[in-house]
Parts: structure tokens; C-alpha cells; sequence
């Protein structure tokens, strides 16, 4: 399924995360074969490769929004305790936070 076909039936994670596998050097077969398996495992697809609410709210964030939903929920501080650093994909403690 070429990437340009894809926007109007694949959810946007999976656009997304094909684009950057492919980036990576995957064949194309490849590409969304992983992106199906992460995608599912992570709850984000169904077996059928729609999008689930997870999936669709996700699929709405920017880059910057779920770096800092990742970092923050998986530490005890508030998502405006973070900043994101778009060179590195990563939400990093702003300050110093306890």
C-alpha cells in the first residue's frame, strides 16, 4: 500500500511510524508489518489495523505532546514539568523538579 494511498483508511500513528521505518531502510512489506505488530501490541490498532480510541487520540498529538504523555506518565511529575526537545523526539524535566 504506497504511503500516499494510505492517509485516507490508515490511522495517522501508522502513517507515521511506516514513514520513519522506511526512513530506517525496511522494505515497504516490512514496514507495515511492524508497524501492525507495535501498533496492536501497544493498543493503539485493532487486528484489523483501525485505529482504536487510544489510537485515535494519539493520532491527534503532535510529536511534542506524546514525548512529554510518555515521559510524564511514566514518572510521578505533571506533564508541564517537562520540555520537549524536537531535534531528539524527547520531553526532558525542566528545572528542578522532586
Amino acid at each position: 500500500m504506497p504511503l500516499g494511498s494510505a492517509h485516507n483508511s490508515t490511522p495517522a500513528l501508522k502513517v507515521r511510524l511506516v514513514a520513519q521505518l522506511r526512513a530506517q531502510g525496511k522494505s515497504e512489506a516490512d514496514a507495515y508489518a511492524i508497524a501492525q505488530a507495535v501498533l496492536l501490541k501497544s493498543g493503539n490498532v485493532d487486528k484489523d489495523g483501525n485505529a482504536t480510541e487510544k489510537g485515535k487520540r494519539r493520532g491527534a498529538m503532535t510529536p511534542a505532546e506524546r514525548a512529554i504523555d510518555r515521559a510524564s506518565s511514566h514518572s510521578k511529575h505533571n506533564a508541564s514539568d517537562y520540555s520537549y526537545n524536537s531535534r531528539t523526539n524527547r520531553a526532558t524535566l525542566t528545572g528542578r523538579q522532586k
